[in-house]
């Protein structure tokens, strides 16, 4: 991973967040990573509610960056991992968003799936 990294860094490619993530659930463990994107969350959530909401997204994007990001994007940021159309995101909903913007996370254990599959229909079939 790190490998990919640096090749797209001298390649001129940003490194987004979807390219740390699996870094950081390397290191960290799972139990490690959580406890990061729970400190994410409540970075950005406003502390009335409890929840990102887009006011307080757009004043604390810049703290990871993202202050030159439009309303509109901002927006389609909620919206992508909104899945109880709230307007707005819960803890859970903010972890599973940035787990699914990390497809790589889900690699091994896919691999892992393929191989049970594999192995069963080998059982099936052959017996």
């Amino acid at each position: 991973m790190a490998a990919q990294q640096e090749r797209q860094q001298q390649q001129g490619q940003s490194v987004g967040f979807e390219d740390y993530l699996p870094v950081m659930a390397e290191r960290l463990g799972e139990e490690g990573l959580m406890q990061e994107l729970a400190a994410g969350f409540r970075l950005l959530m406003d502390p009335a509610s409890g929840l990102i909401t887009f006011d307080s997204l757009r004043r604390n994007a810049p703290l990871l960056g993202l202050g030159a990001m439009s309303d509109a994007d901002l927006r389609g940021m909620l919206a992508e991992g909104d899945f109880d159309g709230d307007g707005a995101l819960s803890e859970m909903e903010f972890c599973v968003l940035m787990v699914r913007l990390s497809p790589e996370l889900m690699d091994e254990p896919r691999r892992w799936l393929d191989d049970a599959v594999a192995q069963a229909s080998q059982f099936l079939f052959t017996s």
